[in-house]
């Protein structure tokens, strides 16, 4: 039987949600979703398509805005925008079985239709428009829609397709893909296909879906080395990977990782006030989580873009003790980071993670300290959990170039109310 996709995408996701808060219809409305209090500079997340159609691109900055249009600022809600996404998903649960949805982000879904169509005695088309139309009539979210034989496909659809298409619905097979989109530019549009795999295309004259699927394989495998693979597949309109397949996944190495961007230059010391911080809450997720590492990584970004710093280096131990990560983190941060640089952004990364049951110990450890650290860190993990993140906070959080207090109200670093 051969399969069939959705790929749904709910239209400007963030403006739509703040124009029927306010009663507004999203297509018309003019609403930019950005956090003003950061200046002119700040980016927008999402434009509502009122402005889209004036001309305004989305992920724009305030400033690029036209001054001679009328518009509203929203601040970004996110705790809102998943409540919204929930209320959606629960839409696409009424059609097809949680196995067969595959969400790819918060305003976008791939759907597999292939064992619904005969029960709903329904072509595939027929279905996406229904379970749109109950997304625009319930939520009044606007939606649109890609079709294909394959995941790729029906996101190809939905990106290049759907957005000309009177119902805002597309459709795609291998043969219509080689017919209407071998040749079309730019490269870009593709999905997976960034800016960088365009520009070491264009040394080899490539510059469309049939130029790759023409080429010599050898030619690219020598430039993309693994990746040649999917970039070969997708140019004859070629995807294996099923939902199905995605949702038995598992890597073989897992990782913990946060990453920041300071919202002003940081002195060596207020960035090393942010590492403790950092170190200390992502500590309290591998705890949670009943998981250990073995393996850390640090990241410094400068405010000069030309210097970075990024180590990693393996532990003696595999553990989960605060006392023990800190230590490491900061001998690193001490012995790498420039003193007079200013820093902008931090990440710090937990490699090699796994169950703590894999927890080792060397010489120098003292079993019986760290049980007692742990079972004060699942006591914190507990209290935040029961009364929020700001529930337990050290003297330190409370310092001026301290960010905890404030990141804990957000949510994918963005406003969370």
């Amino acid at each position: 039987m051969n399969k069939v996709y959705a790929c749904i995408d709910l239209k400007t996701f963030y403006a739509s949600v703040e124009c029927i808060e306010r009663g507004l219809d999203p297509m018309y409305a003019h609403v930019a979703v950005a956090d003003a209090s950061k200046g002119k500079g700040t980016i927008c997340l999402a434009i509502s398509t009122g402005l889209k159609q004036k001309g305004v691109k989305n992920r724009c900055r305030l400033y690029e805005i036209p001054s001679y249009l009328t518009y509203i600022i929203a601040k970004p809600r996110m705790r809102l925008y998943m409540e919204y996404a929930a209320n959606i998903y629960s839409i696409y649960l009424r059609y097809v079985s949680k196995e067969d949805i595959y969400v790819y982000s918060i305003d976008e879904a791939f759907l597999d239709l292939t064992n619904y169509l005969s029960y709903y005695q329904m072509d595939a088309q027929q279905l996406v428009k229904k379970i749109l139309y109950d997304i625009q009539k319930e939520i009044g979210i606007y939606a649109s829609a890609g079709i294909g034989t394959n995941l790729y496909l029906a996101k190809v659809a939905l990106d290049i397709l759907a957005k000309h298409a009177k119902d805002g619905i597309a459709y795609m097979n291998e043969d219509k893909y080689r017919q209407q989109l071998w040749h079309h530019k730019p490269l870009q549009d593709f999905w997976q296909v960034g800016k960088g795999i365009v520009e070491r295309l264009k040394k080899y004259g490539i510059f469309d879906m049939y130029g790759i699927a023409h080429c010599k394989k050898d030619l690219l495998y020598q430039e993309f080395g693994v990746n040649a693979e999917y970039l070969i597949d997708h140019a004859w309109g070629i995807e294996p990977t099923t939902i199905q397949d995605i949702q038995q996944y598992e890597p073989k190495q897992q990782s913990l990782s946060s990453h920041q961007i300071l919202q002003s230059d940081y002195t060596y010391e207020e960035a090393k006030l942010v590492l403790k911080e950092m170190v200390e809450l992502h500590t309290l997720r591998l705890v949670n989580q009943h998981l250990v590492t073995g393996k850390l990584h640090l990241f410094i970004g400068y405010t000069d873009r030309k210097q970075k710093l990024s180590k990693s280096w393996k532990l003696h131990v595999k553990t989960n003790a605060c006392s023990i990560l800190m230590k490491e983190f900061l001998r690193v941060y001490e012995q790498c980071v420039h003193k007079s640089s200013w820093i902008r952004s931090i990440g710090i990364t937990f490699e090699h993670v796994e169950d703590e049951k894999y927890e080792s110990f060397d010489l120098f450890s003292d079993p019986i300290a760290l049980e007692k650290e742990r079972k004060l860190q699942h006591t914190l993990v507990n209290i935040k959990q029961k009364y929020g993140k700001n529930s337990i906070l050290k003297g330190m959080n409370m310092l001026d170039k301290a960010t905890t207090l404030q990141r804990n109200r957000l949510i994918g670093g963005h406003n969370a109310e």
